[in-house]
């Protein structure tokens, strides 16, 4: 009798066995897609902030400087070696 009652607790965990690995690894699973879609809807929120500033008139007409255009009756100049003239500037007024 005692031995069948053994015989009974280990069919049963065996039997038991497989579906807890599953459920648990479906859990680990659950919890690892759950962090992925937090992090994506803080990149959502951030990219939809990021539209929204890029949406204004400054920011429109930041862009389009940056990029070389002027408003009409505007010349554009472009100055180069600017940052070496900062450098040889700073040396010599000894920063």
């Amino acid at each position: 009798m005692r031995r069948l009652a053994i015989a009974g607790v280990i069919l049963v965990a065996l039997l038991y066995a497989r579906p807890l690995r599953s459920y648990l690894a479906t859990k680990h699973d659950l919890a690892g897609r759950t962090a992925d879609v937090r992090a994506l809807k803080a990149q959502k929120r951030a990219l939809q902030r990021q539209l929204a500033e890029a949406s204004t008139t400054q920011a429109l007409e930041r862009e389009a400087r940056r990029v070389g255009l002027v408003h009409p009756g505007e010349r554009l100049f472009i100055v180069k070696g600017i940052s070496r003239w900062v450098h040889t500037r700073t040396i010599r007024a000894g920063g």
